[in-house]
């Protein structure tokens, strides 16, 4: 399937999920995460949730961090040219939603890319092989790209992984792992 069709299914699934839905399998996510190898690092970067998209409540992931005193690095969006702007998460933080929604920081004290060693990455969908589809505007490969080659790049999601994702192009950077309510896949 291509990746416009493979957006619309995924859109849909997700609207045909109710809040406490969403609410079970965004807890079941992060327990998962748990499980992964991953928590000696110091700099993980999340997205907040847009609601109105019915992504994964990543309230669970940043409480977790906030109890092992983790660094918790959060973006804004620039759509001029689909840029991201890093910053660190702390109590004095004021966030603003966006004319699309997304929960952003209005300013706060600047992270680079390169500092990031953990990315938890929001998706519609993924393959068997790391693939992954995101609404298409390439902020995540734009920003992932200046990431270290080895910081660990997690994809979360609802859904199971498809075969193939047709058309993956050579700038698309694929996922160290995709995180479900039910499994975790390695790539």
């Amino acid at each position: 399937m291509n990746k416009a069709l493979l957006r619309q299914k995924y859109k849909t699934l997700r609207q045909e999920l109710s809040h406490s839905q969403i609410d079970d399998y965004s807890l079941a996510i992060a327990n998962q995460l748990l499980t992964l190898d991953i928590w000696d690092k110091s700099f993980y970067h999340v997205f907040l949730t847009i609601e109105e998209q019915k992504e994964i409540n990543t309230d669970y992931i940043l409480n977790i961090l906030a109890g092992k005193d983790k660094n918790i690095i959060i973006s804004k969006s620039h759509f001029e040219d689909y840029s991201m702007s890093h910053f660190l998460l702390t109590d004095n933080t004021k966030l603003k939603k966006s004319k699309y929604n997304v929960p952003e920081p209005v300013d706060g004290i600047a992270i680079q890319p390169s500092q990031l060693e953990v990315v938890f990455i929001p998706l519609l969908a993924y393959d068997k092989t790391g693939n992954r589809i995101g609404y298409g505007k390439g902020f995540y490969d734009r920003f992932l790209i200046q990431c270290k080659p080895e910081t660990v790049k997690i994809g979360l999601s609802f859904f199971a992984a498809e075969n193939a994702i047709f058309k993956a192009s050579i700038d698309d950077v694929r996922l160290d792992y995709c995180v479900t309510p039910s499994e975790v896949f390695q790539f």
